[in-house]
């Protein structure tokens, strides 16, 4: 991860520190393991299931290599700050489309604020889909509702770090805004 994004996400928690009065303490964010396994090929299978399947690994792989990597920093920075960050990671799982998931739960001084979600999910058509639902803090007196809303798509091999740290980032700042 960049710097200049490091430090974009370090402003926009500081800013909301500030905003929300909020004290300084250790965040309770936990890691989610990643799933295990690959698919067993067959001999006689039709090419088209083989380029399917050689597109689901190849889109598995991209999730790992740049999207967690990226993830990984982020909810550091976020437990560092005193936030609640979870990562799952579902991009080595066989017999599915590989995800990577951002858990975040902005501390909140009411205690109530809820758990906001970013994906990133391979799309057989599409590529790398992006999703994220933002859940505000009951305690705004605001209804709670779960609808995601798709804030990118990119082909798998144009994937890149910038790319991940901008959707990352946007995400970031909307639950801190509506918190």
């Amino acid at each position: 991860m960049s710097e200049k994004s490091l430090e974009k996400l370090r402003a926009l928690l500081k800013s909301y520190a500030e905003r929300t009065g909020a004290a300084t303490g250790a965040g309770a964010g936990a890691g989610a393991g990643a799933g295990a396994g690959s698919g067993a090929g067959a001999g006689d299978v039709k090419p088209a299931h083989d380029e399917n399947e050689r597109r689901r690994r190849a889109c598995g792989e991209r999730l790992q290599k740049v999207v967690r990597a990226v993830l990984d920093r982020v909810a550091d920075e976020l437990k560092n700050a005193g936030h609640e960050a979870a990562i799952d990671d579902q991009s080595a799982t066989a017999g599915a489309y590989p995800s990577v998931e951002l858990g975040f739960t902005p501390r909140s001084p009411g205690g109530a604020a809820l758990t906001s979600m970013l994906t990133f999910r391979c799309d057989p058509r599409r590529g790398i889909a992006v999703a994220r639902d933002i859940k505000p803090s009951p305690a705004k007196g605001r209804v709670v509702t779960t609808s995601s809303d798709r804030i990118g798509t990119m082909r798998v091999e144009a994937i890149s770090v910038e790319w991940v740290e901008t959707k990352t980032l946007s995400f970031v700042e909307a639950v801190l805004k509506v918190n």
